[in-house]
């Protein structure tokens, strides 16, 4: 059975309260729920934190033993080298996941430091870029 994670950073805790115009109203607790039903034949894990380390000790935690990461880093994907550098020191592959199209925000927000350590990127295509990160791992592709 395939073994992934989706793992959230700050703020993503408050899906379904904070500016539902842009991350929609729908709680990650959720949809998260929604994906386990759609997709029985993958062991899904879900971890979510504000804090930086605790995503980078997730990251190494799970991060030579698992098929796939699906990452929403939040705004450490703006801002954190360290978040940048624990993706490219694990061996697990990572798909890149944004809620809201990052490239119609604001300026600071079209550069990803963990972009080029992951496998690709998914962005504004709301709470479906994690279903779509799901499907990427299913068909197998390296």
């Amino acid at each position: 059975m395939l073994k992934l994670a989706i793992i959230n950073g700050p703020n993503l805790n408050l899906l379904g309260k904070r500016e539902v115009e842009i991350y929609g109203a729908q709680s990650f607790e959720d949809y998260f729920a929604i994906l386990q039903a759609k997709f029985k034949n993958v062991a899904l894990h879900y971890f979510q934190s504000n804090i930086e380390g605790e995503l980078i000790n997730q990251l190494h935690a799970i991060g030579f033993d698992y098929d796939g990461i699906i990452l929403n880093a939040g705004a450490y994907t703006h801002t954190s080298v360290a978040m940048a550098d624990a993706v490219a020191g694990i061996t697990t592959p990572v798909i890149e996941v944004h809620i809201s199209n990052i490239f119609a925000r604001e300026d600071y927000r079209h550069v990803s430091y963990i972009g080029k350590h992951c496998k690709g990127s998914i962005s504004g295509f709301g709470l479906v870029g994690y279903e779509m990160g799901i499907e990427y791992f299913l068909k197998g592709i390296k």
